[in-house]
């Protein structure tokens, strides 16, 4: 049986920043339908990584592949269809209404004299109703909350539909209600049209449950991979954060609090 093309792999990824090295021969795949939540302490590298992942830094040694090819292989354009990316934070310093917003979203898709088409406008409207802004359409982005820009920065990954997602902290600034909604969201993207999504995250009980795959920094250069049910354990963690911890719940439902 053939398997398909990962939507992102690494071979022999090493990454660090400023002397420290955050993970050393890293062998990753991420195949469509997978979500994947990356772990660990403040400063272990989380946010390094993934924007080597998403081609915005060189890594120390190895190369990252995207479906197969290289960002340098692809260009820029090619490599905004195919993958998106969602930083820790961000700012609008002009003002602009949410759709105008949302609508950057569709940029990479569009030649370079063309305008936004009704087309890329009911997409970027599709993706403002799935974080629950469609209402918010015609708002400054000035005037938001920051919970409310967090899920227009959503929206707008969405509007730009790629097939691979890059989440640094997508739960920032979100009540548990937009933090449930969100991590279905991109359940549900995942297992019906088959994208893929990497997230940085900070709940270990959230990652179980919406997440197929774990990868765990250390903040030393090694790391841990696998399924969740397999790498998130209450001595694996408890390893990681540098603190003991032990496990409650179950059926689906399993946390992880302090011993």
């Amino acid at each position: 049986m053939t398997h398909p093309t990962p939507l992102l792999s690494t071979r022999g990824l090493d990454v660090g920043l400023a002397g420290r090295t955050f993970c050393r021969h890293l062998t990753l795949t991420v195949q469509q339908g997978e979500c994947l939540a990356i772990l660990g302490r403040n400063g272990a590298g989380k946010s390094t990584l993934l924007s080597v992942l998403a081609g915005l830094r060189q890594p120390d040694a190895g190369e990252v592949l995207i479906n197969g090819a290289s960002y340098g292989s692809l260009g820029a354009r090619a490599s905004a269809l195919a993958r998106g990316w969602l930083p820790q934070s961000r700012s609008e310093a002009f003002s602009s209404t949410v759709l105008e917003t949302a609508l950057v979203g569709r940029h990479p898709h569009l030649a370079r004299w063309d305008w936004e088409s009704e087309n890329d406008a009911r997409i970027a409207r599709q993706a403002l109703a799935a974080v629950g802004l469609a209402e918010l359409a015609q708002r400054d982005v000035q005037t938001l909350s920051g919970g409310e820009r967090q899920r227009l920065s959503i929206a707008t990954l969405l509007a730009q539909a790629p097939r691979l997602y890059l989440l640094d902290e997508p739960l920032a600034h979100l009540d548990l209600n937009h933090q449930i909604a969100t991590l279905e969201l991109f359940s549900v993207l995942a297992r019906e049209r088959e994208i893929a999504c990497v997230m940085v995250m900070h709940e270990p009980g959230l990652a179980v449950r919406f997440c197929s795959h774990a990868l765990l920094l250390f903040g030393d250069g090694s790391t841990q991979q696998g399924g969740c049910d397999e790498v998130i354990s209450s001595e694996s963690l408890s390893r990681l954060y540098g603190y003991p911890l032990r496990e409650v719940g179950g059926k689906g439902q399993r946390w992880f609090m302090p011993a």
